[in-house]
């Protein structure tokens, strides 16, 4: 790859974002969404020090973390059972009054305690917002390479508001107080509900969904893909949670830093995550997906290998550079990873599991890095750290590679596929699995696909070619590419109403019965556009 193609590959991905209306107002949303929360989380730990000392902020956030993670997969399910960006909103206004709630009592010097309450509501109320933003996105794109672009740019808003909300955190502390932090975070969030609201939503999610919140976890059980991609995120949150503790004896034992190393180091690694979207957009836009997330998962651990080993103070801050890197292609292609393998209607449940798994391994990891610490010492804890991710991959390399294949089908199956009004509805994933399930057939001019009377078994596309469809002798009509028939005997388990014959070769996509019911049945909107076919050519009379 030359240079200039290399450095092309960022614009186009954000152009494609910028070319989706809704996507680009999807992913501002979200970064108001962020900057409010990480802005509000700075707020949160200067009022509990101001208010309770040092160890009000440790137990606060702690109990932050335990009740959004709890939380998390219970939440999620609104994502799957109402509209998403209904979800998106109302988890913007909850946060947006429990801040200026926080705001009103922080002015009154209201008591300490309902001040945390708010601030424990209000951590719960993110990751439904979360989990709904990964459900939300497939539907809004064409193509996996956009899908694969508006990822890349929620990562690119995430790396910039590690830093950029407490950031400006800090700065309204400084010139206008701890109240003003909180009325700040409601004014963005309350953009960002704007933003959310003027999306035009193509389709809704299932509102008759009664299956039980543990949906998400049992999704995730029960497909390899899901299994392996969720356990290596997590596994990576895990260590995240170590280095939140370990970059403070990185700093300052290992490097000799002092107390302002840890917030250079900490830093870098979100500067790093930001560049990062270089490598990210060239390594993600060049095909699959699984090579790219093992890329990212060893960049997280190698770099913590060869601090330990050489604890260089240069050499350090370029390695925690390269980690941030890791950490941007760990989340794109995790995440795409995840949209794709997971089923539409439980796909928000899918990523509040997670949600929650992530919390808790992250706070597992912050438990687990002091105690390595007392073991092993400072060099000893790190190098674990490090080498925990490259050696959990190990076993799994083969079995992840896998993984894209199962994500992977044609394009142009999928264009075709899209333009039939019964699968119209469907979110890029479903579509990618329907056409992954879907056999491509080739018949010869003058041969029938079926004849009347048979039974039905496959719904079929045209490709190419042309057909004619017959009924007791009689020619109905004439079929061309990106036709469809098939339908009737399928959804009115009937034998087939008419003969289809090929005019001239015909190359055919084919679906089965079980795979086509499943997925026009299991879909509101599909079901009631097959409905609507069935019927006009019933009337037509033209049927098959």
């Amino acid at each position: 790859m030359t240079l200039a193609r290399f450095l092309s590959e960022p614009a186009d991905v954000f152009g494609r974002v910028a070319r989706n209306g809704n996507v680009l107002r999807l992913e501002l949303a979200w970064a108001g969404s962020n900057l409010g929360s990480r802005a509000s989380a700075v707020g949160v730990a200067v009022y509990a020090y101001q208010a309770n000392g040092i160890a009000a902020v440790g137990v606060v956030a702690a109990v932050r973390l335990a009740f959004a993670a709890l939380a998390a997969p219970w939440l999620a399910v609104f994502a799957d059972r109402r509209p998403r960006r209904q979800v998106l909103m109302v988890s913007d206004l909850l946060r947006c009054v429990l801040f200026a709630a926080i705001a009103a009592a922080v002015v009154v010097d209201a008591a300490s305690l309902l001040v945390y309450a708010l601030a424990v509501g209000a951590a719960v109320a993110e990751p439904v917002f979360r989990s709904a933003q990964a459900a939300f996105t497939p539907s809004l794109v064409s193509t996996p390479e956009e899908l694969t672009a508006a990822n890349v740019v929620a990562s690119t808003v995430e790396s910039i508001g590690l830093f950029a909300g407490p950031a400006l955190g800090g700065l309204l502390l400084v010139v206008a107080g701890t109240a003003t932090v909180f009325a700040a975070s409601t004014f963005v969030l309350l953009v960002s509900v704007v933003l959310v609201a003027a999306i035009d939503v193509p389709g809704l999610p299932r509102a008759d969904d009664a299956r039980p919140e543990s949906t998400g976890w049992r999704a995730i059980a029960s497909n390899r893909s899901l299994r392996i991609v969720v356990g290596l995120f997590s596994i990576q949150t895990l260590v995240a949670g170590m280095l939140n503790v370990l970059v403070v004896v990185i700093a300052i034992e290992l490097l000799g830093l002092g107390k302002a190393g840890v917030g250079w180091l900490d830093g870098t690694v979100g500067i790093g995550a930001t560049a990062g979207v270089l490598v990210v957009a060239a390594v993600t836009g060049r095909g699959g997906l699984a090579k790219p997330f093992a890329l990212g998962l060893v960049l997280w651990g190698l770099p913590l290998v060869l601090i330990a080993v050489w604890p260089q103070t240069v050499a350090a801050f370029a390695l925690m550079a390269l980690l941030g890197v890791g950490n941007t292609l760990v989340d794109v292609a995790g995440v795409t990873l995840m949209q794709r393998g997971a089923d539409d209607d439980v796909i928000g449940r899918v990523f509040g599991a997670f949600e929650s798994l992530a919390l808790v391994a992250m706070g597992a990891g912050s438990l687990l890095a002091p105690l390595l610490v007392s073991l092993l010492g400072t060099r000893g804890a790190v190098l674990v750290a490090g080498s925990i991710l490259p050696l959990a991959l190990v076993p799994l390399w083969r079995p992840l590679l896998v993984v894209d294949t199962l994500a992977a089908a044609p394009q142009g199956r999928i264009d075709l596929l899209r333009s039939i009004p019964i699968f119209a509805p469907l979110a890029l994933p479903e579509l990618e699995r329907l056409a992954q399930a879907a056999r491509e057939l080739r018949i010869a001019g003058g041969s029938s696909v079926f004849e009347e009377g048979e039974a039905g078994d496959r719904f079929f596309a045209i490709a190419e070619g042309r057909a004619a469809v017959e009924s007791r002798g009689a020619r109905l009509r004439e079929l061309g590419a990106g036709d469809f028939f098939g339908e009737i005997a399928l959804l009115r388990d009937v034998p087939r109403t008419a003969t289809v014959r090929a005019l001239t070769a015909l190359r055919l996509v084919a679906l089965e019965r079980p795979m086509f019911l499943e997925t026009v049945t299991g879909h509101a909107a599909s079901a009631e556009a097959a409905g609507s076919i069935v019927a006009a050519r019933l009337r037509s009379p033209v049927g098959n």
